[in-house]
């Protein structure tokens, strides 16, 4: 995952993500760099537009409009509801997580 990131700073900070960038961020973080993983990771971001990536994986967290006030005996969820919902949407964003370590092989 540092490989990533080195990558993902080296871009914000507008330099090229080339072999040497990467591997001088690693290094200055104290990590041992394995020069084939660095290799790899720029082959597979060569022609890759990080902005476009970025924003296409990037998943919105949104707080959802404000349901209108309900009576009583509906208003309160059953705890077995409640944690489906929390089942369901943590699949959501481990799903959209999987979409963005894709992205970087």
């Amino acid at each position: 995952m540092e490989y990533i990131h080195a990558a993902l700073v080296l871009h914000a900070a507008g330099k090229p993500v080339d072999e040497q960038g990467i591997t001088n961020i690693l290094k200055a973080a104290g990590v041992e760099v394995d020069e084939a993983r660095v290799k790899a990771l720029v082959a597979a971001l060569e022609g890759v537009n990080i902005d476009e990536a970025i924003k296409s994986a990037a998943v919105p967290v949104a707080a959802p409009a404000a349901a209108p006030a309900a009576p009583a005996e509906k208003a309160e969820e059953k705890p077995a509801e409640k944690k489906e919902e929390k089942k369901e949407e943590e699949k959501k964003e481990e799903e959209a997580l999987s979409g963005l370590g894709a992205l970087f092989g």
